[in-house]
């Protein structure tokens, strides 16, 4: 059995397998091809934090992500989120690796929204406003610019200071032109908008969108919280990964479906679906388009398989009998 720590997945695997990971992972759960079961949450007994047990298989690979959430680690200067992403065989049910999970997270979230923005995206998008100040800002710039001719960023945050410090971080590592706006109207008026934020109530308006604009919404994911105003899903042509997971946790679409102005039926479909032809992406080049993510176990199965299978011909990370 292999163990792959952090640095093994980011040398690993690029932001553009990464990607072509999700398009896999996304093609499979809309055949079918791929199971992916309800998540248990389950609170820690001394309410200190959580515990995410997320099994899921497909024709290929089988295996559980398990993730430990303590909102109190920055102040012990660790991760938020961590844990590992571990992959049996599928004939013999022989582990064949863990992998890190808070990395595989990080990265698989971002490179589903590059996947959706690739798909519902105007082939000719510019700008991309993001909300937000983590480490998904970050990587979220990434995805967008691995998709699409990317020639500005505007950042915008609550706090004025972190998201100037991000802009000018990010824009040397990237070589992008990237700024940070006091307005998140500003960040709003691009061409792609990504919110990768941990608000939950709107910070997103749907009034500020332009024609044209596609908009990853990302944040949010329960059923209570959101990101996004009413008018946002309303005006736009809503996607998503499963239909299933998304009225269950989904509060962006779910809070307006309770007010009753938005509709279960008015969701157009899945990124996988879109992907497969079974129904259409983007129709018109001012139509607004909107990717819910909210996450799954497939999309870390594929990228820890991708990872597992680099590391195997680089012979990377540490062999351990088992």
């Amino acid at each position: 059995m292999r163990v792959l720590n952090a640095e093994d997945v980011t040398r690993l695997l690029s932001m553009d397998d990464c990607i072509d990971a999700m398009d896999q992972a996304m093609r499979s759960l809309a055949r079918d091809d791929a199971a992916v079961p309800p998540r248990l949450i389950m609170p820690l007994i001394d309410d200190t934090g959580l515990l995410f047990v997320m099994p899921g298989s497909s024709r290929a690979i089988y295996g559980a992500k398990v993730i430990g959430l303590r909102p109190d680690n920055p102040r012990r200067g660790r991760p938020t989120i961590q844990g590992f992403v571990a992959l049996f065989d599928p004939e013999t049910g022989t582990p064949l690796a863990i992998v890190d999970g808070g990395t595989i997270t990080g990265m698989r979230t971002a490179a589903a929204s590059g996947l959706a923005t690739r798909e519902l995206a105007r082939p000719d998008a510019k700008s991309h406003g993001v909300f937000g100040t983590g480490v998904q800002a970050a990587s979220h710039i990434d995805a967008v610019a691995a998709v699409r001719d990317i020639d500005e960023v505007v950042v915008w945050g609550r706090s004025k200071e972190k998201a100037q410090a991000l802009a000018q971080a990010e824009a040397e590592r990237t070589g992008l032109s990237i700024r940070a706006a006091e307005d998140p109207k500003e960040a709003a008026a691009c061409d792609v908008v990504s919110t990768v934020t941990g608000a939950s109530g709107p910070i997103l308006e749907g009034a500020w969108l332009t024609p044209g604009a596609h908009v990853n919404l990302v944040g949010a994911h329960s059923p209570t919280t959101r990101e996004a105003d009413s008018a946002a899903i309303t005006r736009a042509g809503v996607f998503v990964e499963t239909l299933e997971a998304a009225l269950r946790e989904a509060g962006d679409i779910l809070i307006p479906i309770e007010e009753g102005v938005f509709s279960k039926e008015a969701i157009r479909g899945t990124i996988g679906e879109v992907l497969l032809g079974l129904c259409p992406g983007r129709t018109e080049p001012n139509q607004i388009t909107l990717y819910k993510s909210l996450g799954n176990t497939a999309q870390d199965l594929f990228a820890a398989n991708a990872i597992f299978e680099r590391a195997l011909a680089a012979d990377a990370g540490v062999e351990i009998d088992w």
